[in-house]
């Protein structure tokens, strides 16, 4: 594998697996909405920034409803509903819930990519939806959903859907160019949050706001821009498949920053979660023609 995509998976497993437990932690003074209106105003800034810098082209006229909807539901929605699910939701547990995208990427994938699924591949969903499930029963409390999960779960949804519809844009600009233009949209989409936003701001501790900027600069701008150097190198349901490392690496990190011990369902539904996502994304899928990579140029956003 080229070692440029070696690099771009590391750093976006490890940044991405640090963003739970971060958002956590900023929980504690930003509400949902405002917290990610703040985290992506950062990530655009230097995205935006940088890619003054380095020459990146504007969007096509034709092709500002596509990107407008991904930054609508990969970065507006996802992370509003995220945000709102781990309210709740341990920062682990939440991991491993947005983990399950791949299964319904597999499904986007089927209708839009032209991927088939073997037999084994609906078994894995079956096993992958079982594990949500465990995942999301509210601890101690019998079997009644939290529905908090279930919110991060429709995250996992819009991130596929995301992550389906960006193959063919990085078929005409640089990964930066795109991850640029998709948050600077999905931020855009969160300017209803400002006013709550800066009231926010005004009485957040010193230690909260600068989590946020972390989040902003690395798991959001550096974080994004590498996923889609990635995806415009690597097919998508092989891009996803090196992700299932990130829900175990953010429940470790959760652990040891927030003590956030896993719940007895913990475990066993991600561990379930987990084995239906390899399922079907090794054993399950008939691949078809993958379209050509796009042009080395992409490569700026791994730099």
């Amino acid at each position: 594998m080229n070692p440029r995509v070696v690099t771009a998976l590391s750093v976006t497993i490890l940044l991405w697996a640090s963003a739970f437990a971060a958002i956590r932690m900023a929980l504690g003074a930003f509400s949902p909405g405002p917290l990610a209106l703040f985290r992506f105003a950062v990530a655009s800034a230097a995205l935006a920034l940088y890619g003054s810098l380095r020459g990146a082209r504007l969007p096509r006229k034709e092709d500002l409803p596509a990107l407008a909807l991904c930054g609508l539901l990969g970065v507006a929605y996802y992370h509003v509903s995220l945000n709102y699910g781990q309210v709740k939701v341990k920062a682990g547990v939440a991991a491993f819930l947005i983990n399950t995208s791949p299964i319904f990427t597999a499904l986007l994938a089927r209708f839009y990519l032209k991927e088939k699924l073997r037999p084994i591949g609906w078994i894995g969903m079956f096993v992958s939806v079982s594990g949500v499930v465990l995942l999301a029963l509210k601890e101690g409390q019998g079997f009644s959903i939290e529905a908090s999960a279930l919110l991060i779960v429709s995250s996992a949804v819009a991130a596929s859907i995301y992550t389906v519809r960006q193959k063919s844009l990085l078929e005409k600009y640089t990964a930066l160019e795109f991850t640029t233009y998709a948050c600077c949209a999905g931020t855009f989409f969160m300017l209803v949050f400002l006013p709550r936003c800066l009231r926010e701001m005004s009485t957040a501790p010193l230690t909260v706001t600068l989590a946020v900027v972390y989040l902003g600069l690395f798991p959001a701008a550096l974080g994004y821009a590498c996923w889609s150097y990635i995806l415009s190198q690597l097919p998508a349901s092989t891009a996803v498949s090196y992700m299932y490392i990130v829900p175990v690496m953010a429940m470790a990190i959760a652990w040891i920053f927030l003590d956030e011990r896993p719940g007895p369902l913990a475990l066993p539904g991600g561990v379930l979660a987990l084995l239906g996502v390899i399922l079907v994304q090794r054993y399950g899928r008939v691949s078809a023609a993958v379209p050509e990579p796009a042009a080395e140029a992409s490569a700026v956003a791994a730099k």
